[in-house]
């Protein structure tokens, strides 16, 4: 039974005893007390019914169990109210009774385990604490192998570090060593770790026993340098074995290399080898590109030989030079693809040689070791390959250049191999053997250049005996022209570097037009001044129309034309010294040009000898003859100007000064009459005599 049943039959009695006097009713026999003795209790009792409230926990748990209990309100009932409860409550404690003694056997049971429990756990504490004293020594000594495994683990733990860091295992000593094993990831992997070995017994050496480092670093070495001489043998096998016609390696050839650029000397003996090998093949394939034939036997090719297409001389050196750029383009694709790798270090190794080989360093200048880079070295590698290229390229070249004997040909030449420098220095560099080979094909093409003009020059001496009859431009100077053209349109459209265009093409017109001009300045010697100046202007005039098309010819152009300007000058001068004989007042012009102006002067004007009477007459008669015709006469002196407007200019030029002078000469004629007639009548006027204008005069040179 439980403690909640237990309380609540304990509860119950108290609950239902707690007002019997309500369950009573009166009796009869009650009437016969006084009402004084009866009133009191039933008041009190009343009273105290009546104060209780219904508000009061245990009055509403009273009446919650009376309603629960299912009575009947019968006069019986209230009757046996207080013996019912009293007989439920005596029932409720026999039960609470019994469940407590039943609670005690349970108390007693659980007594009993306890002590059995006890006696079992002293038991256990007696055999453990036996069992301890035995155990005890047998621990501590379980505790020291302990520790001395863990020690004997870490030194285990140090050593196999310690030979995997500095010790080559058999496997890795036989693939650095033996020739039968394979060149593959397992013997750069061993040369790998035997180069590691050596960087950390530098470490081993810092220790005040060395004994351990210097043998370890004396057994790395040796297989080092077994495994770099094995790797040296098989890289030159490899490039036997190979085909060489394209210069595509495997990896394994190309890791080889990076590891032999750590020993400059054996990857500069393989790298001989391969140039020999990629020169021959190159050279082969350029011989083959000219003629249609190869060393090789039974090799064949659809493409047609240069020498059979190339109808010219141009043509021919500029399919020569193409193919050597494209060849030299692909080599240098090819060797970037195999060497330039990993930061360049096989570049670096080839530049490295001459810091490990003094005797490699070269005698002229101050490029050592310290000026060369990998870009150079590798471009020097690329070099090497062509030489055999270059070389056929310069026998076939000069060849063409001596045969040659054209000079334009011979200018586009010299003008194509420089392009062609230009375009080779940015892919080699400026020291290489093909630019040295460009360099003496573009001077020999240069000179042939020259040396024919020299040559047409002295086939020009005839000529130059002999004046053109109608004052034109010789033949020569024409056709030097013609080829200056040609030249400087092929100049105009070529590649150059150069920030003085016109300085560089100074130097030809020294070559290719001054012997002509001082040509046509001989034979202006042999002629009138008149006919020198229009041949002079003319020729002139010419070359300054070939020149003005191009902007690097401007300051030549200048020179002719203020050369021009004398020559001008002196047409200018002519035509008037003509106008003035014609009109028969030359002798006037030079009687008045150093008069004053004073009154004095202009009076005694009429006593000078060209002012006589007679002789100005006779002037003015001239004068009125020539004027009608005398602008078509002056402009008929110059008809051999093959610049017609420049005739007329120089004829107006010459008119308005002849109008000018004219001009002066009218006002001291009507002066000098003036200053006469103020002292008195005269018989005949200055102005009778010479009565023409200024105005008439214009009018009629006009």
């Amino acid at each position: 039974m439980s403690a909640d049943r237990i309380m609540s039959s304990q509860r119950r009695p108290i609950v239902q005893l707690k007002d019997p006097v309500v369950q009573h009713e009166p009796s009869d026999s009650s009437t016969t007390h006084s009402p004084r003795s009866i009133g009191n209790p039933l008041s009190s009792k009343i009273n105290s019914v009546l104060s209780t409230s219904f508000a009061d926990g245990e009055f509403q748990e009273v009446l919650s169990t009376v309603d629960n209990s299912g009575l009947t309100n019968t006069p019986v009932t209230r009757r046996q109210l207080r013996l019912q409860l009293q007989q439920e409550v005596i029932a409720s404690n026999g039960e609470v009774v019994e469940e407590f003694g039943r609670v005690a056997e349970q108390l007693k049971h659980i007594g009993s385990t306890l002590e059995r429990l006890s006696q079992t756990y002293r038991e256990m504490r007696a055999e453990i604490v036996t069992n301890r004293q035995h155990v005890t020594p047998i621990l501590r000594e379980s505790s020291s192998l302990i520790d001395e495994r863990q020690r004997t683990d870490a030194k285990s733990d140090v050593l196999k570090r310690f030979v995997s860091r500095f010790i080559l295992s058999q496997e890795e000593i036989n693939a650095l060593t033996l020739t039968s094993e394979p060149i593959d990831d397992k013997f750069f992997l061993a040369i790998t770790k035997a180069k590691a070995i050596q960087q950390d017994c530098e470490l081993l050496l810092g220790f005040e026993d060395q004994t351990l480092g210097l043998e370890l670093m004396d057994q790395s070495s040796k297989y080092l340098n077994q495994g770099f001489q094995r790797l040296f043998k098989w890289t030159q096998r490899e490039f036997k074995e190979n085909n060489l016609e394209t210069p595509q390696m495997n990896p394994s050839v190309r890791r080889a290399l990076r590891l032999l650029a750590e020993r400059p000397t054996l990857l500069q003996s393989c790298l001989e080898f391969f140039s020999e090998a990629r020169e021959r093949i190159l050279s082969d394939g350029f011989y083959l590109a000219l003629t249609g034939e190869s060393s090789i036997p039974n090799q064949r090719t659809s493409v047609k030989p240069i020498e059979i297409l190339a109808h010219d001389p141009l043509r021919y050196v500029g399919d020569m030079l193409a193919w050597t750029h494209s060849a030299t383009v692909g080599e240098k694709e090819s060797l970037e693809v195999l060497f330039i790798t990993d930061g360049d270090k096989i570049a670096k190794g080839l530049a490295s040689r001459s810091d490990l080989e003094p005797w490699l360093i070269p005698d002229n200048g101050t490029n050592g070791p310290a000026d060369q880079d990998s870009t150079l070295t590798f471009n020097q590698l690329v070099d090497r390959n062509l030489v055999g290229v270059s070389r056929i390229l310069r026998q076939r070249v000069e060849q063409t250049i001596q045969t040659n004997e054209d000079i334009i040909s011979a200018y586009r030449l010299a003008n194509l191999l420089g392009f062609y420098r230009v375009l080779f220095s940015k892919l080699l560099g400026v020291k290489s053997v093909l630019m040295d080979c460009l360099q003496g094909l573009e001077s020999a093409a240069t000179r042939q250049f020259r040396s024919l003009i020299r040559d047409h020059i002295g086939t020009l001496q005839s000529e130059l005996q002999q004046p053109p009859h109608n004052l034109e431009i010789p033949a020569f100077l024409e056709h030097a022209l013609s080829q200056l053209t040609a030249i400087m349109k092929t100049f105009d459209v070529s590649f150059d570097e150069s920030a003085d265009r016109e300085a560089d093409f100074n130097h030809i017109l020294v070559e290719a037009l001054d012997p002509f001009i001082a040509g046509c300045e001989t034979l202006g010697k042999r002629m009138a001044p008149l006919h020198r100046a229009i041949f002079q202007i003319n020729c002139k005039f010419a070359i300054i129309e070939a020149l003005q098309p191009f902007n690097f010819t401007q300051g030549r152009i200048q020179q002719l034309q203020s050369s021009a300007t004398e020559d001008m000058s002196i047409l200018e001068d002519s035509q008037f010294t003509f106008l003035c004989n014609g009109a028969g007042v030359n002798d006037i012009f030079e009687a008045v040009a150093v008069m004053d102006t004073t009154p004095d002067t202009i009076q005694d004007l009429s006593s000078l000898p060209a002012f006589q009477p007679e002789l100005l007459g006779r002037a003015s008669r001239v004068l009125d003859d020539f004027l009608p015709s005398a602008h078509i006469d002056a402009i008929h002196n110059l008809n051999k100007l093959q610049d017609s407007l420049l005739a007329r200019q120089l004829t107006e030029s010459a008119v308005t000064k002849f109008c000018e002078k004219f001009e002066r000469l009218e006002k001291l004629l009507a002066t000098a009459d003036s200053l006469h007639e103020a002292e008195g009548p005269r018989r005949v006027k200055l102005r009778d005599l010479f009565p023409r204008t200024t105005a008439e005069v214009r009018v009629l040179l006009s």
